[in-house]
Parts: structure tokens; sequence; C-alpha cells
């Protein structure tokens, strides 16, 4: 079984505009190449990184959707109707996303413009990667080729100190179990504060 991946950055970078007629637009990074991310895995602990051209054959060929909190019924956009525009540039994947006229394209710009939700995320499917083992025992994971599915605005980025970080490695099935976890781990720390 294939592993779907996802990863998020916390980023005070996503660009929000509204022109005369009322249409809302949203621009920023899903990934920056070459930035580490925090200790991830459970059982061998490792970093990851992206390199420059790991999505470029499936943004030729697959048709990504920019989702709220990565809930498939909440779609803003897509590429096949260029309502999601994705691109890598030098610095990273960079998307361009024209929200909808309804309810929750309305909401989804409140929400952000307010900094309520200020985390990005992607889910995505490894294709090809290498491995170094450094001297501090530390594996680092570098993605070369992966398949994009999808983009997300999420309010709980797993590493808030990060520009890159992780949540769930394990396959989609188990996706919720680790977020009851994480979910579980924030209230007791809350409670112990």
């Amino acid at each position: 079984m294939e592993k779907t991946e996802t990863r998020e950055i916390l980023t005070q970078k996503i660009e929000f505009r509204e022109d005369d007629d009322g249409n809302k637009s949203l621009f920023g990074y899903a990934v920056k190449w070459g930035q580490k991310s925090h200790v991830m895995g459970f059982y061998r602990k490792f970093r990851e990184q992206f390199k420059q051209g790991a999505f470029a054959d499936s943004l030729q060929k697959d048709d990504q959707r920019f989702l709220w909190s990565h809930d498939v019924s909440k779609v803003l956009g897509r590429t096949k109707n260029n309502t999601l525009r994705l691109s890598e540039d030098p610095i990273g994947l960079r998307f361009e996303l024209d929200l909808p006229n309804t309810n929750l394209g309305d909401d989804s710009f409140k929400s952000i413009k307010r900094g309520d939700v200020d985390g990005v995320s992607f889910g995505f499917q490894m294709i090809n990667e290498e491995i170094e083992e450094p001297d501090d025992d530390l594996m680092l994971r570098t993605v070369t080729k992966a398949k994009l599915f999808e983009v997300s605005a999420v309010a709980y980025p797993a590493y808030p100190d990060s520009e890159v970080s992780a949540r769930g490695y394990d396959p989609l099935k188990h996706y919720i179990e680790d977020e009851k976890a994480e979910l579980r781990s924030r209230i007791y720390i809350l409670n112990n504060l």
C-alpha cells in the first residue's frame, strides 16, 4: 500500500487580496526547498526536506486541489479549472488560489485575514528519496520526486515554531489516530501548565 503523507508549515506570509469586484485570492508557499523539518518518525527518527523539482512531474500530469483542513468535502479550488495555480520557483512550491464566491470561500478568507488560520499543509505520495546518515545518527530524508494530491489551509500545525513540520508519517488510515494523539498531547500540556 502506498503511503499518503501530509506536511504542514506555519507561516505569517499567506498573502490575501480582494479586488473592487469582491474577488478574493490567497498566495503563498506550500513548501520551501531545502528547509529541514523538525524530527519526525515513530520508530526511526529522521528529518526531512524537499528538493526543487520534486513536484514537477505531478504538476504537469495531475489535478491538485486546495482544501480546507484536508477535508475533501471542502474544496476551495483546483488546478484542472485554473482556480488553483501551483508552480515551482527557486524558493519553493508556490500556490495562488482564487477563492469561490461561497460561504466556505468567504469564511476561509476571513479566518486567514484575521490570523485565526495561518498554517499551510500539503498531501503527497513519495516516489523517490535520498537518505543521508550523518554522524549524529539522525537520518535526513530528501524527497526528490513526489505526487502532489492537495494543499490545505490548516488551523493547527504540528510544530508551531517551525516553517516546515510534519503530522502523520503513517498511511492515511492512521491519520485520525495521529490527530487524536496530538490533541491528547496538547490537552495534557495545557492541563499541566
